[in-house]
């Protein structure tokens, strides 16, 4: 396993520092972790690889999660490990997004895409997403999350241990290589590790499609020519680099949401049953300034991935052949134009 970067107060200062692998330092945090082990790192399986995979059967229904905008169910196993099973629009980009945040040494979800599986006990009228789940109990077409890994706490963007370091710069551009227009400090999570405390950005679900919200119009996710036809360098000087995700939320598609309370908005479309306004005007400022030498790094980083790696991060979410190479080449000529800086 490789090493990782310890951060101490010092004299009032935060000092990184790197400790090798293995060590059982107590007190350091993790956000990201050298990937030595890159070009062999296994993109169809993802960071829990095949060893943790769902099995093929044996899953019993727990309770449906309402959280959030995609529909989930809680699952557990035969010896009563759960599972948070995500179907809608998000599984499959999510799925793509762990394995490509993984591949370049950040700490993701176990995540794995399963086309189809049968779990006992499912309600016969689930309140969202009946038309992922057969009348015997199969889901389709889900992303499976393993849910064994114990989580501390969250943490914020704007105010972590990271601030300023290239780490942190890397994961800005990675999120918005993705498109990734949702990424609210609820969905930033601390996990116990090995030794460290892993911070990690989770619900990768909102990428490979817009780079911003359309509410109250569906936001596409996971919709190649979306992907293919929105911006992603948007600035470039001797110091910084902008980039176009996250985006400003327009309303319908054409109307900057205002920036009033997020409770103003949300509140009326809960009553009448629609799906809330995102909260997420805040978070442009995560893809804007980003330091160009923090963006130089992370185009690196990406351009040691293969063609194969890239290719079987799409083909872990059961994309079509077109699909797979469409998104894929895509996703390549962003790497090539962050290496290009």
């Amino acid at each position: 396993m490789a090493g990782y970067t310890k951060i101490s107060v010092i004299g009032g200062l935060l000092v990184a520092s790197a400790l090798p692998a293995g060590s059982e330092e107590k007190t350091g945090v993790s956000l990201w972790r050298d990937p030595v082990d890159m070009a062999n790192r296994d993109l169809t399986f993802g960071a829990g690889g095949e060893q943790r995979a769902p099995g093929k059967d044996g899953y019993e229904f727990v309770e449906e999660d309402l959280g959030g905008v995609s529909p989930k169910y809680v699952v557990k196993d035969s010896g009563g490990l759960k599972w948070k099973v995500k179907v809608g629009e998000e599984a499959r980009p999510e799925t793509v997004a762990t394995r490509l945040v993984w591949a370049v040494g950040y700490s993701t979800d176990e995540d794995y895409f399963v086309p189809s599986m049968r779990v006992e006990k499912m309600p016969k009228q689930v309140r969202r997403g009946r038309e992922f789940v057969s009348p015997d109990g199969t889901i389709r077409d889900a992303r499976w999350e393993r849910m064994d890994q114990k989580k501390l706490g969250e943490w914020k963007w704007i105010n972590n241990p990271f601030n300023k370091t290239r780490e942190l710069g890397g994961l800005r551009v990675l999120m918005a290589m993705l498109n990734n227009y949702d990424m609210k400090d609820s969905q930033n999570s601390v996990f116990e590790g090995e030794g460290v405390r892993e911070y990690r950005v989770g619900d990768l679900g909102a990428t490979f499609g817009q780079s911003g919200s359309r509410w109250p119009k569906a936001s596409k996710k996971g919709d190649f020519e979306q992907y293919r036809q929105s911006a992603f360098i948007t600035k470039v000087t001797g110091k910084y680099v902008n980039f176009a995700a996250p985006a400003w939320p327009m309303m319908l598609g054409v109307i900057p949401t205002p920036p009033v309370p997020y409770p103003l908005l949300s509140a009326p479309m809960k009553l009448f049953g629609r799906s809330p306004a995102p909260d997420v005007a805040g978070q442009r400022w995560i893809g804007k300034g980003v330091p160009l030498e923090h963006a130089r790094w992370m185009g690196a980083l990406l351009g040691k991935l293969s063609a194969k790696q890239i290719r079987d991060a799409f083909r872990a979410a059961h994309y079509s052949p077109e699909e797979v190479e469409d998104f894929s080449r895509a996703v390549e000529k962003r790497i090539a134009e962050l290496k290009a800086l």
